[in-house]
């Protein structure tokens, strides 16, 4: 059988292991795939790679097929996702000087988003300077989460705190440097902060926004539409990667496949962390975070229209975007559950019945209508109490710019 190839770009980011996966294990080729895996550097090159067509597929940032419909990047392209690569696996890490004077102002060791950023916002009131912080990408689930959890609790980004961009393995150098005090990124690269340049890992993700997104199979629309069977060869093999991925017993090889070299070249011990949401966050202290990368469970495939819309309220929130319908409508089109219903349906995986949802409603887990059956969706809760309705969108954007 003649494979029909597929070139993906992905950077070297724990996340990017569905893909990897579904190389590595024969998913892919089981579908009819080649699928040609190609490393980047850094996010802008993926965006710009996936636009001029050298990409078919790519691991992108959850806000970037926004982004590029929205025209906000310098190739706009209309891009779509019809499936998440898995939910959380973000940190946010500091210097070990800042993380010293955090703790002197209270900040908890146990990850908890709320003590850890009141701690924060002690600490840039009293310094002498203005603290810099690391984030991936401008449009990117960091971005929005780092600026979303500091104004929550009164640090203002771009007034009280500076963030900058760099490519996620780039972090740990610039804060060893002292180029920055902080930075937020998917691992391995805040546990590689913590062994190497002796970094804390403040707090994380699931901390901040519970089993939410952050990568996504990212496609141009206009070849989505052209090759839609390869599409959906390709989102039946990342699905029985994620399936396999989500086994705990099958974590010792997935960390010695994402090690090597061609994926994140870190050891393997290393990798193991974010797989198994056991972390050392600094000086030996051990913290465990169960959610902190789901690749299956809770729906963590499914492309929520809801999750799309909250990441337009941030580019709305931070001046990146106009609000109006026009905009909204853009940035809801870009999630695409419908693919994904059609795609993985027939296999019979349960898929939510509706395209949205209350962000940030659930406290405990919870039983959903889905087609086959029900699905249980974990705890998805905003460190700050606050939900997310996508049917008031107008005065959830309102009731931010208050608080900027």
């Amino acid at each position: 059988m003649s494979l029909v190839t597929v070139t993906a770009g992905f950077l070297p980011l724990l996340d990017s292991v569905l893909l990897v996966l579904a190389r590595e294990k024969g998913f892919a080729e089981a579908e009819g795939l080649d699928l040609h895996l190609v490393k980047e550097t850094s996010w802008a090159n993926i965006r710009d790679r996936a636009a001029l067509g050298h990409f078919d597929v790519a691991q992108m940032l959850a806000p970037m097929p926004l982004a590029s419909s929205l025209g906000l990047t310098p190739l706009a392209t209309p891009m779509i996702t019809p499936m998440i690569l898995g939910l959380g696996n973000n940190g946010i890490t500091v210097s070990a000087a800042l993380w010293q004077a955090m703790r002197g102002e209270g900040a908890p060791d146990d990850l908890a988003a709320g003590p850890v950023g009141a701690a924060l916002k002690r600490v840039v009131d009293t310094s002498p300077r203005r603290l810099r912080f690391g984030v991936v990408h401008q449009t990117s689930s960091h971005n929005y989460e780092l600026r979303y959890w500091m104004a929550a609790s009164g640090v203002l980004p771009d007034r009280d705190i500076e963030i900058v961009v760099l490519p996620p393995p780039l972090l740990p150098d610039a804060l060893g440097s002292g180029g920055i005090d902080g930075y937020c990124v998917g691992e391995p690269w805040n546990s590689v902060g913590v062994a190497f340049k002796g970094a804390h890992i403040a707090t994380v993700k699931a901390s901040i926004w519970r089993a939410s997104p952050d990568k996504v199979l990212g496609m141009r629309a206009d070849w989505a539409e052209a090759n839609m069977e390869i599409v959906a060869a390709l989102m039946r093999a990342i699905h029985r990667a994620a399936l396999w991925c989500a086994d705990a017993a099958n974590h010792p090889e997935i960390a010695a496949i994402m090690s090597a070299p061609h994926y994140l070249g870190q050891p393997a011990e290393i990798v193991a962390r974010a797989l198994d949401g056991r972390f050392d966050v600094g000086a030996g202290v051990i913290r465990t975070v169960p959610d902190h990368f789901i690749p299956y469970a809770s729906a963590a495939n499914f492309p929520w229209k809801s999750h799309a819309l909250w990441y337009y309220s941030q580019m709305v929130r931070w001046g990146e975007v106009a609000h109006m319908p026009a905009n909204a409508a853009t940035a809801t089109a870009c999630f695409r559950p419908d693919i994904y219903r059609q795609v993985l349906g027939p296999l019979g995986v349960p898929a939510p019945i509706a395209d949205f949802k209350v962000e940030g409603a659930l406290s405990t887990p919870a039983a959903i209508p889905a087609s086959p059956g029900q699905l249980t969706l974990l705890p998805d809760g905003f460190f700050d109490g606050r939900t997310f309705d996508p049917e008031r969108l107008d005065s959830y954007i309102d009731s931010q710019r208050l608080l900027t």
